[in-house]
């Protein structure tokens, strides 16, 4: 999942990236309120996370662009703000949700998490298509009960596509989705990966997981059920 930190505070906005990155996020990162205003309306984002206080614009009048944008990401909001008012206008700008700093790291996985899965409509930490079970929480995946030990990025490409579940996705969304900016989008290191998700889910290929729909994309095969 792609997400953008936009925070003025250098160490913080490290730290940040790192927990982020090291649960599986692809991390985009600004420091002023014009510069993800930018980010926010030109490129595609699975979530954003908030400071209030940042310079040349104010973190709510950041969202309320993206909002008159019509940017549809969650977005949550961090900062060391913590009194009712603060937190009112904040989730009336268009904020998902609202985390006031020091923060536990934990803490604010699930709550992205939980924002994820919200704006995709599933309530429930678990996806299940006919024998695969997607855990969002920690991250696994398993095959008729059976765990499936995946990459990084091969976990990366099947819970988007699962969690995107009725929609056919382009490479190239996939692509802004899962890997950085800088990713050599001429590669065929995304075909690599589906190829090697069939071959761990499907070796008979009997399941048809992954299905491709010519000059579209992917999508997961619709006669798995649906996921819960």
């Amino acid at each position: 999942m792609k997400l953008l930190v936009v925070e003025d505070d250098p160490d913080l906005r490290r730290q940040l990236s790192v927990i982020l990155s090291q649960k599986g996020y692809t991390v985009e990162e600004c420091a002023d309120g014009k510069e993800a205003v930018y980010l926010g309306c030109e490129y595609e984002f699975d979530i954003a996370i908030v400071d209030l206080g940042l310079p040349e614009m104010s973190g709510l009048d950041v969202i309320k662009q993206w909002r008159a944008d019509q940017r549809r990401f969650p977005i949550l909001i961090l900062t060391a703000r913590g009194n009712w008012q603060d937190k009112v206008e904040g989730l009336e700008a268009g904020a998902d949700d609202y985390l006031v700093k020091p923060f536990q790291p934990e803490e604010l996985i699930a709550r992205l998490n939980a924002l994820i899965r919200r704006s995709a409509g599933h309530a429930q930490p678990q996806l299940q298509f006919g024998p695969l079970k997607l855990d969002t929480t920690a991250r696994l995946l398993y095959l008729s009960d059976e765990e499936v030990r995946l990459t990084s990025y091969e976990y990366r490409t099947i819970e988007y596509l699962m969690m995107n579940a009725g929609k056919t996705i382009s490479k190239t969304e996939l692509t802004e989705h899962l890997y950085h900016q800088d990713f050599d989008r001429d590669s065929n290191v995304l075909e690599v990966f589906i190829r090697r998700l069939r071959q761990k889910l499907d070796p008979d290929q009997t399941l048809q997981p992954i299905l491709t729909v010519r000059g579209l994309g992917y999508r997961i095969n619709p006669e798995l059920g649906t996921g819960v």
